[in-house]
C-alpha cells in the first residue's frame, strides 16, 4: 500500500510498473518518497513563514497546506517528464530547466526553515536593531521638542538674571546706607541723618521693585516650566506611541534581513541539503542506466506515434485521393449533353421570370 502511493508520488505509470521486477518499482517508488517528504518540508517551511505574518496558526497551516500540495504537482511532473534516452548529453540538456526549477523551490522551502532552526540568533540580532532604532527613534522625536524646551529654559534664565541682577543693585544700596549710619562711608558722619534717610528710601523703594519683580517673574518661570512639562510629556507620548511600531518590527522580511547578516557559512550547508533532496530524484533519474520501465515506456510510446503517424498517412492519402476522384467525375459531368439541355431550360426559365417581373414594377411605376 505505502509502495503504490509513494509509486504514484513519482509520477510513473503504475500500470507498467506493475509488469516490471520489484527491485525497479522500488526504485521509483524511493523517488516517490524524496517527492512526498519535499512537499511535506515545504509545508512546514511555508506553515512557519506565514505563522511570522500572520500570527494566526490556521491560516498558516491552511496556506502552507496549499503551498505543500503546489510543491508536490511541481517535482512530481519535473520527476515525471524526464525521459531516459541513450545519449546523456540530451538528457542533461532535457533535465537543465527542470534543475533551474528545483534550485529556485529549494531556495524558497529553505529559508523559512533556516529562519526557524536559527531563531534565537536572529531574535538578538532583531534586539539589537530595536535597541538601535529605540534610540534613533527616541533622538528624532526629542529634535521637535528640545528647541522648544531650550528657547522656554533661556526664557527662565533671563528672568531668574533679572531677579538676581534686581537684588545685587538692592544690596549694593543696603550697604550703602547702613555704611552711612555707621560713619565709613560717604559723609563719614554717624549717625542717621539726612543723607541716611535719603539712601534708605532709595534702597527700601528697589526692595519694593526687588519683591514686586520676584512675584512677576515667579509666575512667568512657573508658566514657563508648566509649557516645558508639557512638551516633556509630549515628547514621553510620542515615543511611547511609536514604541509599538518598533516593538513590532519582526515580520518576515525583518527576519530575513537579520539572518543575511548572521554568518553565511552554516545557512549555505541547509541550503545545500535541500538542494540536494530537491534535485535527488531528478539527478538519480539521469545517473540511473536505462531499466525494464524505460523500456516498456518507451515501446508504449513508440506504439502510439506509429498509430498517430499512420493514420495521420491514411487521412492525406484520403483526402489527396478523394479530391483526384472529384476532379475526375465533374470533368466527366462537364460532357455530358443531358445536364446541358437541363441546365440551359432552367436558365431559361429564370431569365423569363426576371423579366415578367420587372415588366410588371416598371407598370407599378407608372
Amino acid at each position: 500500500m505505502l509502495q503504490r502511493f509513494f509509486i504514484f508520488c513519482s509520477g510513473a505509470d503504475t500500470q507498467i510498473l506493475e509488469t516490471c521486477s520489484n527491485g525497479e518499482r522500488n526504485k521509483y517508488a524511493g523517488i516517490g518518497a524524496t517527492v512526498f517528504f519535499t512537499a511535506v518540508m515545504a509545508f512546514i517551511a511555508c506553515g512557519y513563514a506565514l505563522y511570522t505574518v500572520f500570527d494566526n496558526v490556521f491560516t498558516s497551516i491552511f496556506f502552507g497546506l496549499i503551498w505543500g500540495l503546489l510543491i508536490f504537482n511541481l517535482d512530481r511532473y519535473i520527476v515525471s517528464t524526464i525521459k531516459k534516452r541513450d545519449n546523456f548529453k540530451s538528457e542533461l540538456m532535457q533535465a537543465a530547466p527542470r534543475i533551474v526549477l528545483a534550485i529556485i523551490i529549494a531556495i524558497v522551502i529553505s529559508k523559512p526553515l533556516e529562519m526557524k532552526i536559527f531563531e534565537k540568533e536572529i531574535n538578538q540580532v532583531l534586539l539589537e536593531e530595536k535597541n538601535a532604532m529605540t534610540l534613533a527613534n527616541q533622538e528624532q522625536i526629542a529634535l521637535q521638542y528640545n528647541p522648544k524646551i531650550e528657547n522656554l529654559n533661556q526664557e527662565i534664565t533671563k528672568l531668574k538674571n533679572e531677579v538676581a541682577s534686581k537684588e545685587a543693585e538692592t544690596n549694593a544700596l543696603y550697604d550703602t546706607y547702613i555704611s552711612e549710619a555707621e560713619g565709613t562711608a560717604g559723609t563719614g558722619l554717624l549717625g542717621k541723618g539726612p543723607v541716611y534717610k535719603e539712601k534708605r528710601e532709595k534702597h527700601d523703594a528697589y526692595l519694593a521693585e526687588l519683591s514686586q519683580l520676584k512675584e512677576g517673574n515667579a509666575q512667568k518661570i512657573n508658566a514657563i516650566e508648566a509649557q516645558i512639562a508639557a512638551l516633556g510629556n509630549d515628547y514621553t507620548t510620542a515615543v511611547t506611541n511609536s514604541q509599538p511600531i518598533i516593538d513590532g518590527f519582526d515580520g518576515l522580511m525583518a527576519r530575513i534581513n537579520a539572518l543575511g547578516k548572521l554568518p553565511w557559512l552554516p545557512s549555505f550547508f541547509i541550503f545545500l541539503l535541500f538542494l540536494a533532496i530537491e534535485t535527488a530524484p531528478i539527478i538519480a533519474k539521469l545517473l540511473a542506466p536505462k531499466g525494464e520501465y524505460d523500456y516498456k515506456f518507451e515501446e508504449q510510446e513508440s506504439v502510439v506515434a506509429t498509430w498517430v503517424t499512420q493514420k495521420v498517412t491514411q487521412r492525406k492519402l484520403l483526402f489527396s485521393t478523394d479530391g483526384e476522384l472529384n476532379q475526375k467525375i465533374y470533368e466527366d459531368i462537364k460532357n455530358e449533353e443531358e445536364l446541358y439541355r437541363y441546365k440551359k431550360e432552367k436558365a431559361q426559365e429564370l431569365l423569363k421570370l426576371q423579366a415578367d417581373s420587372f415588366h410588371k414594377v416598371q407598370i407599378k411605376g407608372l
